[in-house]
């Protein structure tokens, strides 16, 4: 008898462990059968994704695309992703809210535009509030997301620009990432509020040649505290000239741009002193003998370049970022001129003043 009830309990347990095992995987069928809709929600209306596979601690996606919005974006997909693998917490697909651990995201394509008002917009299908169906009716909030990191390998990033010079025509210029290596995280999507680590490495594409790019710091983009290290070696100072230039400026003909820059910004304000180094630069004819370079007499900068093959100056953007007048590459290029004056010993009279004028505005001082 005492046999009888011993086989019994080891019956009874087995049971219960089999019923757990079932109702777990019930639990991750229909935790999986949920996903697609649920990604789908949350990536917009034009995302589509190719397959889904799910295993016991991670969910993989393929071909995962979200095209843009023809109307108003300079590319043709907001993102592209050959693969995606998701780690998810189980239980909030189960009981939401939805929070996923870890993403790795392999062979990506990402398209930015920085608007003409200085704004950088990324995946407007997920971050931007939708509109409403109806006039006069609130916007509904895209769905609360959180991601504890993201690991981006093998990516080409597009940034398209529409406020450098030249950019009023119809296609803002495009400055090229590819090779990339991204590790970003937390983020708490749609609003961003959060502190996230940030750490990218990738190559700038440029017409003759390609620069090395690296990114490390932190920042939170909703409040605009930033504190990061910024590093570029060796790039195409044709990709960057409208950077450089003012309008009606000869074009660069070769060169290449070093850059140091640590940029701090905090309760609205930035401080970013950095280094900056021309190599090897050569200007286009034209401009006659009163042309120039970035505000400098064109003539200056070719006897400092026959003489010492390169130019280094140092510089400090600062200002205030909630400033309506705040304006990086206005004051990148006032920074730039001013050094270049400094270091070539020549003075820019009347440039000089309305720079100042220009700084005095932007730091409110």
């Amino acid at each position: 008898m005492a046999e009888f009830h011993s086989n019994r309990r080891w019956w009874i347990a087995l049971a219960v462990v089999a019923l757990l095992v079932l109702g777990a995987i019930v639990a991750l069928r229909l935790a999986v059968a949920r996903l697609p809709a649920t990604i789908a929600s949350a990536l917009g209306p034009r995302a589509s994704i190719g397959a889904i596979e799910a295993g016991w601690t991670s969910i993989e996606l393929r071909d995962l695309v979200v095209r843009a919005d023809a109307a108003r974006w300079p590319a043709e997909l907001e993102l592209r992703a050959e693969r995606v693998q998701v780690r998810p917490a189980w239980s909030s697909l189960v009981r939401g809210p939805w929070r996923v651990a870890r993403i790795e995201v392999q062979g990506v394509y990402l398209s930015m535009l920085r608007t003409r008002d200085g704004r950088l917009v990324v995946l407007p299908s997920l971050l931007e509030r939708r509109g409403a169906s109806k006039a006069g009716q609130e916007a509904a909030p895209s769905l609360a997301l959180t991601i504890g990191e993201v690991a981006l390998s093998g990516g080409t990033l597009d940034l398209f620009d529409a406020t450098v010079a030249g950019a009023a025509r119809a296609m803002p210029h495009r400055v090229r990432l590819s090779e990339m290596r991204a590790d970003v995280g937390p983020l708490a999507l749609p609003a961003l509020d959060q502190r996230m680590a940030l750490a990218i490495d990738a190559r700038v594409k440029g017409p003759r040649r390609d620069g090395q790019l690296q990114v490390k710091g932190h920042l939170t983009p909703a409040l605009r505290d930033a504190d990061l290290d910024v590093r570029a070696r060796g790039i195409d100072l044709l990709a960057l000239q409208p950077y450089l230039l003012r309008r009606g400026e000869a074009a660069v003909r070769s060169g290449t741009l070093d850059l140091s820059l640590d940029a701090r910004a905090t309760q609205q304000r930035l401080n970013a002193p950095g280094r900056l180094t021309l190599t090897g630069l050569e200007l286009a004819e034209g401009g006659g003998p009163l042309g120039t370079f970035a505000g400098i007499p064109r003539q200056a900068v070719l006897a400092a370049l026959s003489r010492d093959g390169r130019i280094e100056l140092e510089f400090t953007l600062e200002g205030r970022i909630d400033d309506p007048k705040f304006s990086i590459n206005e004051l990148f290029a006032a920074r730039f001129a001013v050094g270049l004056a400094e270091k070539l010993g020549v003075s820019l009279g009347g440039v000089v003043e309305g720079v100042g004028n220009v700084i005095k505005g932007l730091l409110g001082r």
